[in-house]
């Protein structure tokens, strides 16, 4: 997840070359809230040096659990390992990227209340203990029928329940 100085470089400049080569024009700086929900701040890719300084700022008011109107100011540092060109366009045409961030103080302080900051510390105690976590997705899906337009509807083709043998 850290990266020394030049590896950090390296990866900067990888995504500023991807950006200008794949014309992206939006950033989405994704971070989750303490229900496990993903949210995001959209920006111009214009503004790619100042996401990659960890210089944007929000109001961690507005996201539930976060913090009090009197210190709302956070700041979104980027994992740059996440970093993705999203394959999918806008209405516009427009290409963009994703990028998984962490959620600062303006002290410079992880937030406490980030999901990822508390999963950094757990990993790190679990060490301590003499743990390896290991974490992986668990994709889940539903496959629905679709109306005579070929439009999805609610009516799904799985008639069976969890772990149920469904025909």
């Amino acid at each position: 997840m850290d990266f020394a100085k030049e590896d950090r470089e390296s990866q900067i400049e990888w995504i500023k070359k991807e950006v200008k080569e794949k014309q992206v024009r939006f950033i989405l700086l994704q971070i989750t809230d303490i229900f496990g929900t993903a949210k995001r701040v959209t920006l111009p890719s214009n503004q790619l040096e100042k996401i990659l300084k960890n210089e944007v700022m929000f109001d961690g008011s507005s996201i539930d659990g976060f913090t009090r109107i009197e210190e709302s100011d956070m700041y979104l540092y980027p994992d740059l390992s996440t970093f993705t060109i999203l394959p999918w366009k806008t209405h516009g045409g427009e290409t963009m990227a994703k990028v998984i961030c962490d959620v600062y103080m303006p002290n410079g302080e992880p937030f406490h209340g980030c999901p990822r900051n508390i999963l950094k510390r757990a990993i790190k105690e679990a060490e301590k203990m003499g743990y390896t976590f290991y974490v992986g997705p668990e994709p889940e899906f539903y496959i629905f029928n679709c109306d005579s337009k070929g439009e999805p509807i609610l009516e799904s083709n799985d008639k069976a329940g969890y772990f149920d043998l469904g025909y």
